[in-house]
């Protein structure tokens, strides 16, 4: 086909000989050019997408039929596609021992001689990840602490020496956003980088810092803004049988509480017990805030419904045709798992996760599949993760990154997928975490070759480059890649991409409504993956490795990690 084009450009004799004849070489040669997204097709996505969201999948929980049938589905898929097991036991098959929690609770706090309840769902989610059949707390000193942030390198502290052991500390979500004392309409870019959600803004980062410092519980002030969801998406999330990874000390590491409250009950507290909230939150974006003693005792009691169950990431692997370079790895992920079946749930109760993330597994497949049709494979060995437990935490891939199957030190980089393009062609594409790794140069140059554009993401306020799985691999220093669609919809009208964005996060992330939509057009997904594809081929085959570029938080894990790498 390529030579019957080029004949058609009527080239001087001499010029198509030798065009003709590069290209014949490329075809035979073993360093020959994989056509990107080769096989990779709209229908075969959707096909995966359609077994992975169905109703029989119920939701695909963690350690229900959901995930017996999809750790099957998956496992049969790569087997046909003609993979090797990932692990090297033999199985595709990693276990993942997890604690399973539901959680009962109850909350109240009392300010002078009166009481205040806090009612579950209306008004709080709260829970223990503590181990243990009953955890209760009696009147907790209540303290505010700003956004309960730690940060040295920004000369920043919100607890400023105050001993908040044993007490019950609330926060705010996101980072502190400073204003830019040149232009207070714009935020400091010198500081928690600006409008970029940093690490200290995570909600899993507020409970770590809490636990460090001995509060008893710790409860964030849940603003759908900042947040950049919902707080029906926290209940649907939280309110239900949630996991972490069994250890040996029980958790009990974490603070005894955890939880959230809404906006609307934060202030009624504050204002019950004689402060203003909206005060407060103004004088926590300062160096000089220090805690405030709300003058109420909180008191908890939870229930724990416990069991040990083990989950499981699912890895098949593709042997690098360099006899060399084949014990180095690269690893595309994507998780596989959702939220299960709600059985108190009136009507419809499976939360099917199409897009989140039946569509960024089904991706998973077909680049294992592009793969596993190559003629000749990449130089270095690829592994196709799908991880569990995602939504409870980034579990999976936390214990893949803590326990790897292969070395970290010969672990190049991680492509992670979560949620493909179902809007369409986009003629941009958005880097989440833009300015991280040497890998974005390379995505940068493939999306040019389909005549886009890479761009910063455009909500990063929101936090997304520490909410999906790449950024366990990311914490223990390998580079990590994660890109979305973008939102300049080819032949729509402009705002189209964000305005289908917004709508799905409102009307269906973690919902049972995120489901197959008639108008959804995977040709915008086939592009992303082309450059999945073209972008992991080229390191699997490179001879530099991706890296943290200058000023990453990443950089220094990895670098010291680099000191101990094996060549042998």
């Amino acid at each position: 086909m390529r030579i019957r084009q080029l004949r058609s450009l009527n080239p001087p004799p001499n010029v198509a000989i030798l065009v003709i004849g590069l290209a014949l070489f490329l075809s035979l040669s073993g360093e020959a050019q994989v056509s990107p997204g080769s096989g990779i097709t709209a229908g075969a996505v959707l096909d995966h997408i359609k077994v992975l969201a169905s109703d029989e999948f119920e939701g695909r929980g963690p350690a229900t039929r959901g995930e017996e049938l999809t750790v099957n589905y998956l496992v049969d898929q790569f087997k046909k596609f003609g993979l090797k097991p990932g692990n090297p036991n033999g199985t595709y098959i990693q276990n993942v021992p997890l604690t399973g929690i539901i959680s009962q609770s109850t909350f109240a706090c009392r300010t002078g001689n009166k009481d205040m309840e806090f009612v579950f769902p209306a008004d709080c989610v709260l829970g223990s990840r503590r181990f243990m059949p009953e955890v209760k707390i009696e009147d907790s000193e209540m303290v505010f602490v700003g956004y309960g942030v730690v940060a040295p390198e920004y000369n920043w502290d919100d607890y400023k020496g105050v001993d908040v052991r044993g007490k019950t500390i609330v926060m705010l979500i996101n980072d502190p956003p400073i204003p830019d004392p040149k232009d207070p309409e714009k935020l400091d870019d010198k500081m928690f980088k600006g409008k970029a959600m940093t690490y200290y803004g995570r909600w899993t980062y507020k409970y770590e810092i809490a636990a460090a410092k001995g509060a008893a519980a710790a409860i964030i002030v849940h603003e759908i803004g900042p947040a950049g969801y919902p707080f029906l998406v926290v209940v649907g999330s939280w309110g239900r049988e949630n996991f972490d990874i069994q250890t040996p000390d029980k958790n009990m590491g974490v603070a005894a509480m955890e939880g959230w409250v809404t906006l609307a009950k934060a202030k009624q507290l504050f204002e019950a017990t004689g402060h203003d909230f909206n005060q407060l939150k103004q004088s926590a974006i300062s160096r000089d805030f220090k805690p405030v003693a709300l003058g109420a005792k909180a008191t908890f009691t939870i229930k724990n419904t416990l069991r040990e169950v083990s989950s499981r990431n699912v890895i098949a692997r593709l042997e690098g045709s360099d006899p060399r370079l084949k014990n180095e790895y690269i690893i595309y992920s994507a998780h596989w798992d959702h939220l299960g079946r709600d059985p108190k749930k009136e009507g419809d109760q499976i939360f099917n996760g199409a897009l989140d993330n039946a569509s960024g597994t089904a991706g998973l497949l077909e680049l294992a599949q592009a793969y596993a049709n190559m003629k000749t494979p990449p130089k270095r060995s690829v592994l196709f993760l799908a991880v569990t437990a995602e939504e409870k935490g980034l579990l999976g891939s936390r214990y893949y990154a803590r326990n790897p199957l292969y070395p970290l030190t010969k672990t190049l980089a991680n492509l992670n997928m979560d949620g493909l393009s179902t809007w369409g062609r986009t003629t941009d594409l958005e880097i989440v975490g833009f300015g991280n790794t040497t890998m974005e140069d390379l995505l940068t140059a493939s999306a040019a070759r389909q005549n886009r554009t890479a761009v910063p993401e455009s909500d990063p306020e929101k936090g997304s480059f520490y909410r999906s799985d790449h950024f366990e691999f990311a914490k223990v220093g390998v580079p990590a890649l994660y890109f979305k669609a973008g939102v300049n919809v080819i032949g729509k009208p402009r705002g189209y991409g964000k305005q289908k964005r917004d709508e799905y996060v409102l009307n269906d992330y973690h919902k049972v409504s995120d489901e197959i939509k008639p108008d959804w057009d995977l040709s915008g997904a086939v592009e992303d993956l082309q450059l999945m594809l073209e972008v992991g081929n080229e390191v699997a085959n490179g001879t530099k490795w991706p890296e943290w570029k200058p000023g990453a938080e990443f950089k220094a894990r990895r670098d010291e990690m680099m000191k101990q790498r094996d060549y042998k």
